[in-house]
């Protein structure tokens, strides 16, 4: 396996994934304000759970060694 980049971007959303999600959740896309609503909602709910996140990640690391 290939050793990555130490910037390399694992995960990343853009305006445009959130508005194709918006589309096929409520049929439309967002205006500026729900965006911006949907983007503080993204980084909260990611920032809480994050450590469940790497929780997981790591323990089933250390299965596989």
């Amino acid at each position: 396996m290939d050793i990555t980049q130490s910037n390399e971007i694992l995960l990343s959303f853009t305006v445009e994934d959130l508005q194709l999600e918006a589309i096929e959740r409520i049929g439309r896309k967002l205006n500026d304000e729900e965006i911006r609503i949907a983007k503080k909602g993204l980084e909260s709910g990611l920032l809480t759970s994050i450590d469940v996140v790497y929780s997981t990640i790591f323990n089933e690391m250390i299965k596989y060694e």
